[in-house]
């Protein structure tokens, strides 16, 4: 049996999460406007405003690739979560998730953007089909579903995935000081 869920600490977690300097930028190659605002997705340097400007450039600007217009989509998607921004970062992911639907990272993302709208059950579907395309993260995506799954009160579930994200990235700490909330039950099978 597992014990130990708080509302607070899942909103703290996601706000950690967020505040973090990359998530899950897809990447953008060459030179130029969307690989500027790939870089800021990805290395959180400067400001998110900036990057965003830079994005939302390129894609006025450049003549892109699909997937290279998408993963601009997605990266400017980023820089407004970092903002505090969901509902501006969705409809980016919405957008770049109909040009390729097979960026995983997408998918990650709109989920972590979901959570901070307490949408959980939803959350949980997108970042389950980006753990299942294969996100360059997974730590990153464990962490997120266990975040959603704890407020849906499953949390042997959440238990599992912030266990998971330590398997894959044993220094990853926001999940280790998750997995430190909970104690373990184990129960004999005679009943004790």
């Amino acid at each position: 049996m597992l014990r130990g869920t708080s509302m607070t600490m899942i909103a703290l977690g996601v706000a950690s999460l967020l505040s973090q300097s990359a998530q899950g930028a897809v990447t953008v190659l060459g030179n130029g406007l969307a690989h500027t605002c790939y870089a800021a997705a990805e290395f959180g340097g400067g400001n998110a405003e900036d990057g965003i400007k830079a994005c939302s450039d390129a894609l006025e600007q450049m003549a892109l690739p699909v997937r290279d217009r998408a993963a601009t989509l997605v990266n400017r998607g980023i820089l407004y979560s970092r903002l505090d921004e969901p509902l501006m970062a969705i409809a980016d992911y919405d957008k770049g998730i109909e040009m390729e639907p097979n960026l995983g990272e997408a998918y990650v993302d709109r989920g972590a953007a979901l959570i901070v709208l307490s949408r959980y059950d939803e959350a949980v579907q997108d970042i389950d089909k980006g753990i299942a395309m294969g996100a360059n993260r997974p730590q990153i995506a464990y962490y997120d579903r266990g975040l959603a799954q704890e407020a849906l009160g499953n949390v042997r579930a959440a238990y599992e995935d912030y266990k998971k994200a330590t398997e894959i990235e044993p220094d990853f700490t926001l999940a280790s000081s998750q997995l430190a909330r909970f104690r373990v039950v184990r129960h004999h099978s005679d009943g004790t």
